[in-house]
């Protein structure tokens, strides 16, 4: 089974400034989840998809191949739908592993168990979830409790909230699904591996970058 990584990173965001390029620890945020990529030999390849080719010279430098991907890829309309296919083309494989790299509390150990559950399920989908054991309700609707009686929090049965820090998808279903006009994302038998609450933070702004800062000898001890 021929597994390979996928970083994605855009030079342009929205809220914090090349928060790819931004220092976490002194170095690029992106660095981290490369090096990870790389220390845990769980893929045969390990693969930075960005339209910047400011970006192309830190995954080359650190270690990860570059796949340029169109600019037209890279604005806020396109999708990961789209740049997931379009990399797919042009690389084969029997999965890709999708490591964000604006997730950097996710662990190696989260990783390597994240691709040992692939080996063994084989699903077309692996979506990793921080599991939400606390009374959840949805347009104003209990999910996971009853309004006439009230349930200990350990009794609850959790809610599984989707954290896109890892997800995988299996090549083919992903090429077909989405050559048939249906959500490539979504098509297939899905497998939910849950991670805890510090590998589910992501950066977006400023504020969730000084967290990271914080939290990271935590997450990563």
């Amino acid at each position: 089974m021929k597994i390979i990584a996928m970083i994605p990173a855009r030079l342009g965001s929205q809220r914090l400034k090349k928060k790819n390029l931004q220092l976490l620890r002194g170095e690029p945020v992106i660095v981290h989840a490369i090096r990870k990529a790389l220390v845990v030999e769980c893929f045969d390849e390990v693969w930075v998809n960005s339209e910047s080719d400011e970006i192309g010279q830190v995954a080359i430098a650190t270690g990860a191949k570059f796949h340029k991907r169109p600019e037209n890829l890279a604005n806020n309309i396109a999708t990961s739908e789209d740049f997931v296919y379009e990399f797919l083309l042009d690389h084969e494989c029997d999965y890709v592993v999708q490591l964000h790299s604006i997730a950097p509390l996710v662990s190696t150990l989260d990783i390597e168990n994240f691709v040992e559950e692939i080996k063994k399920n084989k699903a077309d989908i692996f979506l990793s979830v921080e599991e939400i054991q606390i009374e959840c309700a949805f347009n104003s609707q209990p999910v996971n409790f009853y309004l006439d009686r009230k349930t200990n929090s350990q009794e609850l049965t959790p809610v599984q909230r989707i954290m896109w820090s890892i997800s995988a998808w299996k090549r083919d279903n992903y090429i077909k699904a989405y050559e048939l006009k249906k959500c490539a994302t979504y098509t297939g038998k899905i497998k939910y591996f849950p991670l805890n609450k510090l590998a589910s933070h992501v950066i977006k702004t400023q504020e969730d970058l000084d967290y990271a800062e914080a939290l990271f000898d935590l997450a990563n001890k």
